[in-house]
């Protein structure tokens, strides 16, 4: 595995990786990663980084300040050692740095309800240990020096020691100014030797002042001096300074007590703190490299979109898409030399060690790995010199011994497999070795430049070409990578272009078979049908974004309605409320005049009765003309719909016809080159076609369900594309419709074109124009049929 690491560069990309942690903690992680084999543990993994991207994305960093591996000096103090005040020092700077690490991770979770599993659950096994903190800081500066407010006796010994400097500074400063003594000074100043304060005397005053010399300067002429007048009281400082000494030595041995009885719990800081720095350097290189979490598998199935190898500058790389292990096991990638086989096989190798890391890996969204159990690869020319091994021996030593480790659970990648030796034997050993491989069932993917191995694929269940794309012009290749298409000579193309004499290339043409010739053309035709397909899917796809985008809007457009309508309904159903409660009252008051008239004895008139007739109309409450629409519409929509009924979308106001239908409440609705399902509430019914009863066409056809209203010509031959639309506007007649869409894309223009002459001469189209903004525009012509 190791020989693998290196030839697929995985120590280089663990380098970059380390430019990221923020701690020697997490350094010893990075220096320790290795690829997992189990899927549960990389998914986990890969969980955790994608939760360190998320916090980065959100808040920019992580705090991981003031936190260093302290594990060393937490040890010594657990078995008795002092430690000193740096050491301290840094044990409460890294104790703190844990718990301001916790509270922002707990902050993020608990307050701000953003779901960080892992992270959480890391974060919450650090212990806060404020007490060893709060002790270490009072009698430590953040310089490393003791305090005097650590305890009482430093105090008192350090100001002893500040009068006993200032006594000696004194005499010996008097004796600096003195104008007697003077001259007797080669300088005057008050200096230290031997930890004592002494003066810079003349070698010839020697016998005037006394004392003790300490010193001499190099040419002998001035003597370090410690008068006798002040040794007495230098005396006293020493001592003084003994005392401070022994002091601070029991206040560290009291504070690395404290630490030893705290030590695991400090060791098991350290740990979650590793892991912690770990996933945000991880995190961190993710969002270096444009990383993302792909999908997992143990299915051997692996689908790159647009990967990009992660050592190669972002400026500079060609994305690649791959596929592997679904229709096909084995990729055999063929092309020119430099033209970019290698990169693919290592971006494939590397990228499955980088998932199988917990790392996210430089490729769009939705790409898919799988977690392989042994990853081999033979790159690259490593012939042993010491061993006396060719190339080729070299590479076979190397396959040997892949082929007696190799499973179905193995990624197995081949680099230009059987060079170095004759290339029909070479061919010949490169088919036998990749069928030995794929019949254990394993993944391969190789490259080769063998022209035998270019029909492979075509001749073998599970397996496919793929090449690396050359510009003949440029004389350059592209580094793109394309499936399905083998890889072809480009000799007599590029001698060409380098000016070599044509008689010369065509007596070279005649030295080819002429069954090479045909799989030359047909890689050649292979190569321009994938650029054409690949530049119309790239359409295709410009035109879903455009369209989802689109429906995205609509159904915002639909609720936002859906809110104002409720609102209107529920205004509505209020003011209806109160017009009944009003004529109620009025009604009970006519009616309390009646019988109050009754009850006088009074008749009651016929023209009486009339006008309480009319009291009770005037109070009822009136529909609006409004009121009377939406009646009307909701009474049309509860009519019996169809597939092929002409309707309107009350919500959007805009005409369509029923595709089908999903259920009793539910319709399928085309509007223009757009479906949408609808509710039967939201339909008002328009018309609806005749039958057509000339059952054998119908039967021809297949039946209405099958005519569609649009017809979609992108990616067809011209001739191909004018026959499909003359028999779609007959099927189209016959299903009833007034009205379909064509869509022919924006492409040249060709297409467009021929459609439109085509619909301004057949005699069933009634009118026919461009799409409208939200029908697709000019890639779609909206066609009325008579």
């Amino acid at each position: 595995m190791e020989r693998v690491l290196r030839v697929l560069e995985y120590e280089k990309m663990k380098k970059q990786l380390l430019e990221h942690v923020s701690s020697s903690l997490g350094r010893q992680k990075v220096e320790q990663l290795f690829p997992s084999v189990d899927l549960g543990e990389v998914q986990a993994w890969q969980h955790e980084t994608a939760e360190g991207a998320k916090v980065l994305r959100l808040k920019g960093q992580a705090p991981l300040g003031g936190i260093t591996d302290v594990a060393a000096n937490v040890k010594r103090a657990k078995i008795g050692g002092a430690l000193a005040a740096s050491e301290l020092m840094a044990i409460a700077s890294t104790i703190y740095g844990g718990r301001r690490l916790k509270k922002f991770i707990v902050t993020m979770v608990e307050e701000e309800e953003i779901e960080l599993p892992s992270l959480f659950e890391y974060a919450s096994q650090i212990e806060s240990l404020t007490d060893v903190e709060r002790e270490i800081k009072q009698c430590i500066d953040d310089n490393g020096h003791v305090l005097d407010s650590a305890s009482h006796e430093l105090r008192t010994i350090r100001q002893q020691v500040r009068s006993y400097e200032a006594s000696v500074r004194s005499k010996l400063e008097s004796l600096t100014r003195s104008s007697s003594t003077q001259k007797m000074l080669s300088d005057a100043i008050v200096t230290i030797r031997n930890d004592r304060f002494v003066i810079p005397v003349k070698q010839e005053y020697r016998s005037s002042f006394g004392g003790i010399v300490h010193d001499q300067s190099g040419s002998g002429a001035t003597l370090f001096i410690e008068p006798q007048a002040i040794v007495t009281l230098n005396n006293q400082l020493r001592e003084a300074k003994s005392r401070e000494k022994q002091e601070i030595e029991r206040i560290l041995a009291k504070l690395s007590n404290e630490v030893a009885e705290v030590a695991d719990a400090l060791l098991h800081n350290l740990t979650v703190l590793a892991v912690l720095d770990f996933v945000f350097a991880k995190a961190r290189y993710a969002h270096q490299i444009k990383g993302t979490e792909p999908m997992l598998n143990e299915d051997g199935y692996m689908h790159l979109k647009r990967a990009r190898h992660p050592l190669i500058e972002a400026d500079e790389v060609v994305p690649i898409d791959v596929q592997l292990g679904g229709e096909f096991r084995s990729l055999i990638i063929t092309g020119p030399n430099t033209g970019g086989k290698t990169v693919t096989l290592k971006t494939v190798g590397l990228l499955t060690l980088m998932a199988q890391s917990g790392l996210h890996v430089p490729v769009e969204e939705e790409s898919e790995l799988a977690v392989f159990k042994q990853v081999f690869a033979d790159i690259g020319d490593e012939q042993s010199i010491e061993q006396s091994l060719s190339t080729f021996s070299s590479h076979m030593t190397n396959i040997v011994d892949i082929l007696g480790k190799v499973d179905f659970q193995s990624l197995v990648l081949f680099d230009e497999l059987g060079a170095g030796t004759d290339p029909t034997e070479g061919a010949a050993l490169a088919i036998s070795i990749l069928d030995d491989v794929y019949n254990r069932g394993a993944c391969i993917v190789a490259t080769t430049h063998y022209s035998e191995l270019k029909g492979y694929a075509y001749n073998r269940e599970g397996a496919m070409n793929a090449s690396v794309e050359f510009n003949v012009e440029t004389l350059r290749p592209t580094y793109r990578l394309l499936i399905g298409v083998p890889g072809r000579s480009n000799a007599f193309a590029i001698s060409r272009r380098l000016g070599l004499d044509e008689r010369v290339i065509d007596r070279a043409k005649e030295q080819i078979d002429q069954e090479t010739n045909q799989i030359e053309n047909m890689i050649s035709s292979l190569e321009t049908s994938q650029k054409s397909a690949e530049s119309e899917r790239e359409e295709a796809e410009s035109i879903r974004l455009e369209a989802e985008k689109l429906r995205e809007d609509l159904i915002k457009q639909l609720d936002q309605l859906e809110l104002e309508k409720e609102r209107i309904l529920k205004k509505a159903e209020e003011k209806a409320e109160k017009a009944v409660k009003e004529a109620k009252e009025e009604a009970e008051f006519i009616i309390g005049e009646l019988r109050e008239m009754q009850k006088e004895g009074l008749s009651v008139k016929e023209h009486q009765i009339i006008d309480a007739k009319k009291h009770l109309e005037e109070a009822a409450p009136k529909l609006t003309a409004k009121q009377k629409k939406i009646k009307k519409d909701a009474a049309k929509a509860k009519q019996n719909i169809q597939a092929g009924d002409e309707v309107k979308v009350l919500s959007f106001g805009q005409k369509g016809f029923v595709v089908e239908k999903i259920n009793d409440e539910q319709f399928q609705v085309q509007m223009g080159i757009m479906k949408m399902k609808v509710k039967k509430d939201d339909l008002q019914l328009l018309d609806r076609p005749k039958p057509v009863e000339t059952k054998p066409l119908a039967m021809i056809r297949g039946g209405q369900s099958h005519v569609k209203a649009e017809l979609d010509l992108r990616g067809q031959r011209y001739e191909d594309a004018m026959l499909k639309v003359e028999k779609y506007i007959d099927d189209a007649l016959l299903a009833g419709y007034h009205q379909v869409s064509i869509i022919h894309g924006k492409g040249s223009g060709a297409l467009r074109k021929g459609v439109k002459q085509l619909l301004k001469k057949h005699p069933h189209v009634k009118a026919e124009r461009d799409g409208g903004m939200n029908e697709g525009g000019l890639g779609n012509t909206v066609v009325e049929l008579k």
